[in-house]
């Protein structure tokens, strides 16, 4: 796994415990769309809202508001990619419990997968070898082939590519869950983990950016000349060691999107990317002029300091782990000022982290 450097963000913080989002905010007593929305915008003065001394100005909000804080003619890029119950558990040769989290599928019809222990605690199994066998539920066999890209000779593999004796998408859809980690108390449906835009299953682990949106929110944003288009891109898993770059992953930005940044910013309006993987899409099918031209297949682009944003103008967000890579993209796009204040106060008022936590729109 390709390693990047986190040395220049400035979003390395120390994260509460209490401030790890346990359960949905339906579970809270919440609507998707009353988590809180922090608002981090580049440009300073009276008209938008208290700036700090670098000239980036934060505003507190709901996410229901989120169309105050938008224009008539901005574009808002979503993406299409549905949650898939990407998560099994299973049982190795020795008959040690193992889950299995199914991350992407690849071309030759292997799948890459990362192997867990029953407690889904602490990272990936140490000891996982090519050529076990491993029972999945109803009599299925996974065969691992190979690790991927190549074993780390320290701690062993943490993906690895299998071939399934069962078509993969349906078995999930019978005997799988969604993917959760340790900070989550309980398990919730599947239904949980879509978005308002989810249309094609694909993804590992939900698009989580754009949960807080709900029918009314976007017919709200359209009533106030928001416009919405789509992107896909299917996303794999998000458990990466600190430092990590992305997994390659499989994406399409239609023709009809590409057109409709051209006509944003030709007319002004703002291209705001709903995510990190709307970003990433998006970005993967840009020009360095901002051009974004109808584009599909495998992306690996890393956005970051070596790579800034060309097309997209800001992007919302929930708030990322420390060191997570996620961090660089967002200054990619909104700059280190914006993000950095943007996380102070998101600390500072206690906004709660990960797919079901609080959200945020960071404005370059």
């Amino acid at each position: 796994m390709s390693v990047i450097d986190l040395a220049t963000a400035r979003t390395r913080f120390t994260l509460p415990d209490e401030l790890h989002a346990s359960e949905p905010p339906e579970a809270r007593g919440l609507s998707r769309d009353e988590v809180r929305l922090l608002v981090s915008d580049g440009r300073a003065g009276p008209d938008h809202g208290a700036s700090d001394t670098h000239g980036s100005a934060v505003r507190h909000a709901r996410f229901r508001d989120l169309g105050s804080h938008l224009r008539p003619g901005d574009l808002l890029v979503v993406n299409t990619s549905a949650t898939i119950p990407a998560a099994v558990d299973a049982r190795r040769a020795d008959g040690r419990g193992v889950i299995v989290h199914f991350s992407t599928e690849l071309d030759d019809g292997r799948w890459l997968v990362e192997m867990r222990p029953p407690e889904n605690g602490g990272g990936p199994i140490p000891d996982g070898r090519a050529g076990e066998v491993v029972a999945l539920p109803a009599g299925v066999a996974m065969k691992v082939e190979e690790a991927y890209p190549d074993p780390c000779v320290e701690t062993g593999s943490r993906l690895w590519k299998v071939r399934v004796d069962a078509a993969v998408p349906a078995y999930l859809n019978e005997h799988g869950r969604p993917i959760t980690y340790g900070y989550l108390r309980g398990r919730w449906p599947l239904a949980h983990y879509q978005t308002v835009f989810a249309r094609e299953p694909g993804s590992a682990e939900m698009p989580s950016a754009a949960r807080p949106f709900t029918n009314d929110l976007v017919l709200d944003l359209i009533a106030r000349g928001v416009v919405v288009a789509p992107v896909t891109l299917h996303t794999g898993i998000s458990s990466l060691e600190a430092g990590e770059a992305p997994l390659p992953e499989r994406y399409r930005v239609p023709e009809q999107t590409a057109r409709l940044v051209e006509l944003t910013k030709r007319g002004g309006g703002r291209v705001i990317a709903v995510g990190t993987t709307a970003t990433r899409a998006l970005e993967s099918a840009a020009l360095p002029d901002g051009t974004v031209l109808p584009s599909e297949g495998w992306t690996e682009l890393v956005l970051g300091p070596d790579r800034p944003a060309y097309a997209v103008d800001g992007l919302i967000s929930g708030l990322h782990a420390p060191d997570a890579s996620h961090l660089l993209l967002l200054e990619a796009v909104a700059g280190p000022e914006v993000v950095g204040r943007a996380y102070e106060a998101a600390l500072e008022k206690r906004y709660l982290w990960h797919e079901f936590g609080d959200s945020s729109l960071l404005l370059r």
